[in-house]
């Protein structure tokens, strides 16, 4: 792909408009000396794929310190400045602001601060009538249910107990997901008990790295996935499957709820996890281990520069807008941290699942300043690029300069300008019709806006009528069928009999999010528990079996049983890369509470994995099981070489620790 310097034109003629009327000064820790490029000659060093352009939107001191950035429904930005980082002195002076470009010229031309009291700012997200912010220890909502842009009161405590230990890995992000909760991350290197303000300790939810979400209704709090070390990035492709990306041990990973990934130290919370799921990516954007990256952190050539940049990444955006070439729509783009650039992984279906193949880096900054934190999508399909701007390696130990920090603007071409924008306004028939909207930034905001009206007890009975009307013709795409079923779940659910016959639709799509929705909207049928069953033993679609085991913990603990026997069949899961995994993780409980009955499954398993793992957990309670160990030989004896190795491993493993 041909890379040519950003071509500017007349916009760094002029330079951007200042509206900053606040007083406050941040304190610079970097070395007195060391400063950055003006943001307009930062921008002018930028290189593109040909045909795009980048536009300077905010910088310095309009906006410092981007930890975090969302689009509201009036294509507004808000952005998270966190000034508190890395000290974390409880000081009360990181900010939320709001920037709009009226013109639609690519540079902002209105600025508000909208609060400026956060102590420990991390991640922002617009919706359900104010803002969310990762404000560690807490989760807070902070109400502007008239849309006035000034709080009606004070930040209301959602949760608390997030780590303020984390340094570099506390929670972080804030997104909202398809079906309608916030989703969020966190790292490994402190723990979190997280819960409701007065939620005893013994009933809190004990968090790692991993994806979490809440619901922003009930408040209900629940881990997502576990594993990795410090993922900074999560998106959603067209078919509705989440990836996340990340720092150190990997970069991309195909997040299946209840999966468990590896860990950069330690086994967390949950015992006898044993074999993780691997990365999805089928490379690293570094050569060597994580560790060594000391020669690419101060810019010199090299494999690594080759290869992408190095171990640190942050932003995920997987890009579904309307402007930029087709050849860009489902991959996924993030930032490279030393690599000072945006990665481009490609997302193919592999199996169960997906692999991520390396494309060709997007845009490279070309000076070390570059810190690009968040990707984002806007209602002309341009994207926006937030940057930190501080020198050094990624954890900042040669300290902090935060009186700096950028917004960008690429687009591909002249995008369409979409006029004034303020989706909260529309109807909600249109809400519904923006489903089929090719810019997703419509679709997400629409079904968002939907489920809002729905749960503040509006009547959005002509919405689900027309999403029902739209999911029904036969003729509509699947990943359109898809949005009709996730803005139906928001509104009151897809409805029984529908979610019935979604599971024998003709695409595994859909009916493994019918499989997914039923385990949301309550207690499957008999006759949907039945199609399940044969789903999970389904040799044609092993994404169908990936997602009934994944949605496994939200059945009885009897339907457990007898759907554990259909898992078990083999139709070739057995050399899948998260198939075998997936199934242990939803034996497992079963296996340490009845172990007696989990005998039971040996003689239906035929992945040697899953085989050696149920041996392991009933050998690892050698006290209480030493009575069926006789059992677990005899089982050896009539088994076949390949599952005898693999029972016999699990003992030795047990027997290890």
């Amino acid at each position: 792909m041909k890379l040519l310097l950003s071509q500017l034109g007349l916009t760094l003629l002029f330079a951007v408009p200042l509206f900053a009327s606040d007083d406050y000064q941040p304190i610079n820790t970097q070395a007195p000396g060391e400063n950055p490029l003006s943001p307009e000659e930062a921008t002018a060093l930028m290189t593109l794929p040909e045909g795009f352009s980048v536009t300077l939107f905010a910088g310095e001191p309009d906006v410092r310190q981007p930890v975090a950035m969302q689009i509201d429904d009036r294509g507004r930005i808000w952005v998270a400045e966190s000034y508190s980082y890395k000290e974390w002195e409880m000081k009360g002076e990181d900010r939320v602001i709001v920037l709009e470009d009226k013109d639609h010229d690519g540079r902002f031309d209105s600025r508000k601060i909208f609060y400026d009291k956060a102590n420990h700012l991390s991640g922002m997200a617009v919706g359900f009538g104010g803002i969310w912010i990762c404000n560690s220890p807490n989760l807070e909502f902070i109400p502007d249910r008239d849309g006035d842009d000034v709080p009606d009161g004070p930040p209301e405590v959602v949760l608390d107990g997030f780590t303020t230990r984390g340094n570099h890995n506390f929670f972080n992000g804030l997104t909202w997901g398809l079906d309608g909760w916030l989703y969020g991350r966190h790292g490994i290197t402190a723990s979190s008990l997280v819960g409701q303000p007065g939620t005893p300790e013994e009933e809190r939810t004990h968090v790692s790295c991993g994806i979490w979400r809440m619901h922003p209704v009930t408040r209900k709090f629940e881990m997502v996935a576990r594993g990795t070390t410090n993922p900074w990035g999560l998106d959603w492709n067209d078919m509705g499957e989440m990836f996340m990306t990340g720092n150190v041990n990997g970069h991309l990973w195909h997040v299946i709820p209840n999966a468990f990934y590896p860990r950069m130290h330690g086994q967390g919370s949950f015992t006898h996890v044993y074999d993780r799921i691997a990365l999805a990516a089928d490379h690293l954007h570094h050569e060597g281990d994580w560790t060594d990256r000391r020669e690419f952190r101060d810019n010199a050539p090299g494999l690594t520069d080759e290869m992408g940049g190095g171990h640190s990444h942050c932003g995920a955006m997987i890009y579904l807008g309307d402007n930029w070439p087709d050849r860009y729509r489902n991959t996924i783009l993030m930032s490279n941290t030393h690599g000072r650039r945006l990665n481009n992984d490609l997302l193919l279906r592999k199996g169960s699942g997906y692999v991520g193949m390396h494309g060709q880096d997007f845009m490279k900054a070309n000076h070390p300043w570059y810190k690009g934190v968040t990707q984002i999508y806007g209602p002309d399909g341009g994207v926006f690029l937030s940057d930190w701007t501080d020198n050094g390696e990624c954890h900042d130990n040669d300290g902090v300069h935060r009186t700096s920090g950028r917004i960008y603007k690429v687009v591909y071409g002249q995008p369409e300008n979409p006029g004034r924008v303020n989706l909260a306004t529309e109807s909600n028939l249109a809400l519904a019709n923006y489903q089929l909207h090719r810019n997703d930034w419509y679709v997400r905001h629409a079904r968002r806006l939907l489920q809002e009206r729905y749960v503040a007890g509006k009547d959005v009975s002509d919405a689900r009528a027309e999403l029902v009307r739209l999911l029904e013709k036969t003729d509509q795409p699947v990943d359109r069928q898809l949005r009709f079923m996730w803005a139906l779940h928001g509104t009151g659910g897809v409805g029984e009999d529908r979610l019935t016959r979604l599971l024998n639709h003709e695409d595994e799509y859909v009916r493994s999010w019918a499989v997914r929705l039923i385990g949301e909207e309550g207690a499957p049928t008999k006759k949907q528990f039945a199609r399940i069953r044969e789903m999970a033993r389904d040799g044609k679609s092993l994404h169908n079996r990936l997602y009934v085991a994944s949605t496994f913990p939200r059945f009885s603990e009897d339907q457990q049983w007898t759907l554990a026997q259909d898992l078990l069949v083999d139709f070739g899961y057995t050399e899948d890369q998260n198939l075998p995994q997936m199934i242990w993780y939803a034996l497992r409980p079963l296996v340490s509470g009845d172990p007696v009955r989990a005998l039971t499954f040996l003689d239906a398993c035929s992945d040697p994995m899953v085989y050696k793992n149920i041996v392991r957990r009933i050998s690892t309670d050698f006290d209480l099981n030493n009575k069926l160990m006789p059992q677990l030989v005899k089982q050896f004896a009539k088994a076949d070489e390949f599952h005898a190795l693999a029972g016999i491993t699990g003992m030795e493993e047990a027997l290890h620790g």
